[in-house]
């Protein structure tokens, strides 16, 4: 018995180093080739802590590879840093928050060299704020942020998020062109009915968006993905010329960055899943038909980011390519 438990500490060490390890090789790789194509996935915990009540106390932040997220873990836990897992590649970043909320958030870039492993290194709030290299840019609020998912409840008009799941499990992964974070939801409870959920976020070496993969063990109805709805800011709804697919999309003064600063934000979807559009108090609402899988896009696209997209009219003729792409090709 006293070997089978010390095999098993060992193995969970050495575990434990290999994934701190390779995740170690990949950030050293892309700081090193600089400002060339990259992309990135990152999850990143605290250990040598402990934990009281729904707050992690003391420890260090340390990379890891995959995560069973904790029982007492919440919102401002100050226990994942930057309270999710990262997506970047050289023109944008983002975070999925690991919580109830389960909100995408945007990073808005300054440059176009790494900069998630830094992130939320010096204070829990320090990315809200100005720096060098950009700052959280979306207000997200109570709602999935841009391009998350949920289930709308049609009965109270409001989108349902994670409050009620039996358990989570993340991994992240980087391959050579394009990297993900991998989510099972186990028992995730929306108003009586529980299932299982699988998600798949994937970033890649180019362009702003991200493609999301959901699979259900039971087919349900609502699933929706979105996009924060900020108070006059005008939206649009574009079908593509073969109505294969379409976007929603919002662009106007609408970060958290200075008064003057722009954003533009879309989901992509195809339309043999698409059920409605709603628009809640908060949230663009895309709605999908009762279905046990579905594929989509979101993006971000930030006025400060280098050689980025300044206007609107550039911004909409952007997504306006990306959608005869999708209606043409079925991907980005």
């Amino acid at each position: 018995m006293k070997n089978i438990i010390l095999k098993s500490i060992y193995s969970g060490i050495l575990l434990s180093f290999i994934s701190c390890s390779a995740q170690t090789d990949v950030i050293q790789k892309i700081k090193k080739d600089g400002s060339k194509p990259f992309s990135y996935a990152e999850l990143s915990v605290k250990e040598g802590g402990k934990w009281e009540g729904n707050q992690y106390v003391g420890g260090n932040f340390k990379n890891v590879t995959e995560l069973q997220i904790p029982a007492e873990h919440t919102d401002h836990s100050y226990y994942i840093r930057y309270e999710g897992i990262g997506l970047e590649n050289n023109q944008v970043g983002y975070r999925l928050y690991l919580d109830w909320r389960n909100a995408t958030d945007i990073f808005g870039k300054k440059v176009n060299t790494l900069v998630l492993p830094e992130v939320g290194q010096d204070g829990f709030e320090s990315y809200h704020h100005d720096a060098p290299w950009g700052q959280d840019i979306l207000k997200s609020g109570r709602t999935i942020g841009v391009g998350s998912y949920g289930r709308y409840d049609e009965q109270n008009d409001f989108v349902e998020t994670f409050k009620t799941v039996k358990s989570t499990f993340v991994k992240v992964a980087n391959d050579k062109t394009s990297s993900y974070a991998a989510i099972d939801y186990t028992g995730w409870k929306t108003w009586g009915d529980a299932v299982d959920l699988k998600s798949k976020l994937t970033i890649f070496n180019k362009d702003r968006f991200v493609k999301v993969d959901l699979s259900l063990n039971n087919a349900i109805s609502g699933l929706c993905t979105g996009i924060v709805a900020i108070k006059d800011i005008p939206f649009k709804q574009v079908i593509s010329k073969n109505k294969r697919w379409a976007y929603i999309a919002t662009y106007g003064q609408q970060t958290l960055a200075k008064k003057e600063d722009n954003l533009g934000m879309a989901v992509f979807y195809p339309i043999e899943s698409f059920d409605k559009y709603v628009q809640t108090k908060s949230t663009h609402v895309v709605v999908f038909k009762k279905n046990k899988n579905v594929s989509y896009y979101f993006l971000g696209a930030w006025s400060q980011e280098p050689n980025g997209i300044k206007t609107e009219t550039e911004f909409y003729q952007d997504l306006d390519k990306k959608l005869e792409t999708l209606d043409q090709n079925n991907q980005l």
